[in-house]
């Protein structure tokens, strides 16, 4: 049987990085998360699930969680807001599917049995007329949706920049939310420019390896062991390195301009 859902109340009003409070009447996403889904959050994943940030980036280790945390932000607002669209997107269509099973077995657990809209290949539609639909890789594709109430973008440092250009319009209408989340993948495009661009608007969340208890210290050693030190950095300590096989780091070049040295003029 299909549960009843409550009106969700008074619209929310804007909210900076720093977070907020649920709207009256609906259960917090922690309290949500635990008792509905079954799933315990650490501290900072409770971060991500307290806060009403307009706009969220998260930059974390390779098997912190950030999927399954975002997972459950996107299941507590389809859940609780009838009649609101989520879309999920990544570098392919595959990673978005990846991230429907996830919120899949979220959903079993609120005894509503999963099941498409009827428009979307990978979807998930609600009792409440909301819907969780994760999107193709490319940007030709995705154009289209409105008045969207949340965009996530799943391993966002590989996803192009004219997919998050044509994405982000979509958010107008609906006054929306947009969350990034990945590792790091060099210091360049727009995932690598909002997290190293210090724009207040952004709520960040940081994560390595060795702050995730569910990643043995074992692991970890090993990993340093066999990987290079940039490739480790960049997957477990949330580093944005130079790309291997670049003649100069960014960073260096960055360093050595000096803007107050008048232009030669030939």
């Amino acid at each position: 049987m299909f549960e009843t859902f409550e009106n969700e109340g008074p619209r929310r009003t804007k909210t900076g990085a720093t977070g907020g409070l649920p709207a009256p009447g609906i259960m917090d996403a922690v309290t949500f998360a635990r008792t509905r889904l079954g799933f315990v959050p650490d501290e900072k994943q409770r971060c991500v699930l307290e806060s009403t940030a307009k706009r969220g980036i998260l930059n974390c280790s390779r098997q912190w969680g950030k999927s399954t945390v975002t997972a459950a932000k996107a299941v507590h607002r389809a859940y609780t807001r009838p009649g609101s669209l989520v879309l999920v997107a990544g570098p392919c269509e595959r990673q978005s599917a990846e991230f429907l099973r996830k919120a899949s077995g979220m959903v079993r657990r609120l005894h509503i049995k999963p099941r498409g809209d009827g428009d979307n290949a990978t979807s998930l539609l609600f009792p409440n007329g909301s819907r969780i639909v994760g999107l193709p890789g490319t940007e030709a594709t995705v154009r289209g949706f409105s008045a969207v109430s949340l965009i996530v973008i799943d391993e966002a440092s590989r996803v192009k920049d004219e997919m998050y250009q044509s994405l982000r319009p979509m958010l107008a209408v609906g006054d929306g939310d947009l969350w990034l989340m990945s590792t790091p993948n060099g210091q360049s495009g727009f995932f690598y420019e909002v997290w190293a661009g210090g724009d207040e608007e952004w709520y960040r969340v940081s994560a390595t390896a060795e702050e995730c208890s569910r990643i043995p210290k074992e692991f970890l050693e090993e990993e340093r062991r066999a990987k290079t030190a940039a490739y480790f950095e960049q997957e477990y300590m949330g580093r944005f390195t130079a790309h291997e096989g670049a003649y100069f780091d960014p960073a260096l070049i960055e360093a050595a301009v000096d803007l107050t040295i008048p232009g030669l003029e030939l």
